[in-house]
């Protein structure tokens, strides 16, 4: 379908080139070989120098350089953990909310997660892209579902296309009356945010619909100076962005991580969106957390940032039935309390705040 840049300058994608940079020993090569020959690994130069080859449990690291750990499987995880497979009615296409698909355009990423839900599709040996006769298709499947409002450009990443290539999709996507929104995935501007050129964010503006962008980073240190820059660009051209990311153990499994994450991408004019739960992907147990620790976290982050920081937590739940907010309740019925049930005109609800007191609503009057 289109051209793709699959070998950025310096990208590591071997393990032995990560043991000759000192990001990995040399004990374990053949280990990381048996990983890399299963799940795709490509680290760009920008993500290489955030990483610190002295630290252990650096949390770069952690999120894009291969581990032994990931050939362990659970019996629990699934190589389809969110089903996409279940709502395909045509390739590339997964129509699981009426007024919503994703479109999977291409199966390479600058850089390749190690918690990636979709590591069994994506990299180098995957189909790269749609073909033309399949992407055609799926455009006209949006077309004939005058219910979907928003089409997410996913896969991969997107932002892998070349800018004219990613122009005609916008227009293709524009040209039909009922799509509204575009909404792209990615994490070029973190990865590589050199691609994020002029002719990139001309591509992403259209007539006829609006773009919104959605930045994936797990980390503060992501957002470096020129990924700073390069949202900037998008933003200051006029499209709007938000924030996804994915709850790690040892990347961002604590209250001050996540605050500096959170803040910075409201430094950055990105509004907090969504912070998954960990999916139930092959190989990445070591980074998954418990639900009960999640909310425990969202809880301390209600009470230590501005409500613009607050992202919602968010499950997949597994066999394809969707997302789920799964974030702490903070509301109860106050019927334990014998004396307000006999006195209340309305239903009274006992609230938690942050500090973890408890309140009356409606108060006493």
């Amino acid at each position: 379908m289109s051209k793709i840049n699959l070998e950025a300058a310096a990208t590591l994608r071997e393990p032995a080139e990560l043991v000759s940079r000192g990001l990995a020993p040399a004990a374990g090569l053949a280990d990381l070989e048996k990983v890399v020959a299963r799940y795709a690994m490509a680290v760009t130069t920008d993500i290489a120098a955030l990483i610190d080859p002295n630290d252990p449990n650096d949390p770069i690291a952690r999120q894009f350089l291969p581990s032994a750990e990931e050939l362990v499987t659970q019996p629990i995880e699934d190589p389809d953990p969110i089903g996409d497979h279940a709502h395909s009615p045509v390739s590339g296409i997964v129509h699981r909310y009426p007024d919503r698909v994703l479109f999977k355009l291409v199966h390479v990423c600058a850089v390749y997660c190690r918690f990636c839900f979709r590591r069994e599709m994506v990299g180098p040996g995957k189909a790269t892209a749609l073909s033309q006769a399949a992407y055609r298709k799926a455009l006209d499947y949006i077309g004939a579902h005058d219910e979907i409002w928003e089409v997410i450009l996913t896969g991969g990443d997107p932002l892998m296309l070349s800018p004219r290539r990613l122009a005609e999709i916008m227009a293709d996507l524009a040209a039909i009356d009922h799509v509204k929104i575009i909404r792209i995935h990615t994490r070029v501007p973190v990865a590589d945010p050199a691609r994020i050129s002029s002719a990139m964010i001309a591509a992403l503006k259209v007539s006829g619909a609006t773009t919104w962008v959605a930045l994936h980073a797990n980390h503060a240190r992501e957002l470096t100076d020129k990924a700073r820059a390069a949202c900037a660009d998008m933003i200051d051209a006029g499209i709007p962005m938000v924030s996804q990311s994915v709850l790690l153990r040892g990347v961002n499994d604590n209250a001050a991580s996540l605050e500096a994450l959170m803040r910075a991408f409201v430094e950055c004019r990105i509004k907090p969106y969504y912070l998954h739960h960990g999916d139930l992907a092959p190989g990445t147990a070591h980074l998954r957390t418990t639900l009960a620790h999640g909310q425990e976290l969202m809880r301390a982050l209600r009470g230590r940032v501005s409500g613009l920081c607050q992202p919602d937590y968010v499950l997949d739940i597994p066999g394809g039935h969707g997302k789920s907010p799964v974030g702490p309740g903070y509301l109860s019925h106050a019927n334990s309390f014998p004396q307000e049930r006999e006195r209340r005109a309305e239903t009274r609800y006992r609230i938690v705040d942050y500090c973890g007191d408890v309140h009356l609503y409606p108060p006493k009057s």
